[in-house]
């Protein structure tokens, strides 16, 4: 499809690694909704200073410009699944409205149900299949099936376009007949993917320092991010306990050539998961920057993302990012499926009031 040729709203949008994907696949964002108020401030850095609406939950859904593809990361909270026959002696909805209500699925469906976009792409985390034995799942796929939509679901590794193994379940749904198939999507073997030392800072002179992460003529990782001895001390204690235990709990070591592990919104607590060897010194967090490429925001080596907020909050919104090339991926699929498909030609103004 050609730049621009197709529509999209961009909910629960965090920082925007939705919204690289989709852009980068020949999408225009009409729509953002994100509450947090230093998300926002990324997004906005990044993005330019358009209007961003606040807590999805006080749009109307007039408010809203019609659009071809609905986006959303959306929080995972658990569902009522209260039989229909006690719903009906208290005189209370069910079905759509009760399975859904209160939930912030709810707030997809909906948008969905008011403005019938031709395909949505849905993500969260792996666990959204298991969570309360099956039953949430099945509760989304009933609703979204019953508002006319067939729903592809996929848990896909991100480690085949970067270095770090993180899997997320991704619902794919149309309202027509598209001929979308995850095989045939261009998502690289996670066998095969990048290791660490491409998004690592070298240290060696061939990157010019930022001085908020680096510093000196071979941009050396500042040392305010190694662990103090205490902190390195404890986690040795806390991961002997629990190995003791037989529990898999503890930090994970890396070094240039491996993959890590799954970056989480903790990781500002003691960088616990991700911990870069620097011996015979005590190992290091990795950097914001290298948060960045390793969640596929920058190129290896790059700096082109905007981090405008303090490390606590930039570790928070890249361990709760997806991966941008990896929705680029699914983006380009989708856009090629809506290819014959009548779309919105035409929208209203960007939703103008920021919150």
């Amino acid at each position: 499809m050609s730049s621009k040729n197709f529509t999209f709203i961009d909910l629960f949008a965090g920082i925007g690694g939705m919204r690289v994907g989709f852009e980068a696949a020949g999408g225009q964002c009409v729509f953002t909704s994100e509450w947090n108020k230093f998300s926002q401030e990324t997004y906005r850095a990044n993005f330019g200073p358009e209007p961003i609406a606040g807590d999805i939950a006080n749009i109307k859904a007039q408010d809203i410009p019609d659009h071809d593809i609905l986006v959303a990361g959306f929080p995972c909270q658990p569902f009522s699944l209260a039989g229909v026959t006690k719903k009906n002696s208290l005189g209370r909805a069910h079905g759509f409205a009760d399975e859904t209500q209160g939930t912030l699925f709810f707030e997809i469906a909906r948008i969905l149900k008011a403005h019938r976009p031709k395909a949505f792409l849905l993500e969260n985390v792996k666990n959204l299949q298991s969570h309360d034995g099956g039953e949430t799942f099945k509760v989304i796929k009933r609703v979204l099936k019953g508002l006319g939509y067939t729903v592809q679901a996929k848990v896909v590794d991100a480690k085949g376009f970067v270095p770090q193994h993180r899997e997320r379940i991704f619902m794919v749904g149309f309202l027509e007949e598209s001929g979308f198939s995850w095989d045939a999507l261009e998502i690289p073997d996670p066998a095969t993917g990048p290791r660490l030392r491409s998004i690592l800072h070298p240290e060696d002179g061939t990157e010019y320092f930022e001085a908020r992460f680096t510093y000196g003529p071979n941009a050396q990782v500042l040392p305010r991010y190694t662990l103090t001895d205490p902190l390195w001390s404890y986690l040795q204690r806390y991961a002997a306990k629990h190995k003791a235990k037989g529990n898999g709990f503890g930090f994970g070591l890396v070094g240039p050539n491996d993959v890590s592990r799954t970056l989480s919104a903790r990781y500002f607590k003691d960088g616990a998961e991700i911990l870069v060897r620097q011996d015979p010194s005590t190992p290091r967090r990795l950097t914001p920057r290298e948060c960045s490429r390793l969640m596929g925001f920058d190129a290896p080596n790059g700096r082109d993302w905007i981090i405008p907020v303090s490390d606590t909050q930039a570790y928070r919104q890249f361990g709760n990012a997806v991966v941008p090339p990896l929705v680029e991926a699914i983006a380009q699929g989708m856009a090629s499926a809506l290819v014959g498909v009548p779309l919105v030609s035409s929208h209203r103004n960007i939703f103008s009031l920021a919150v």
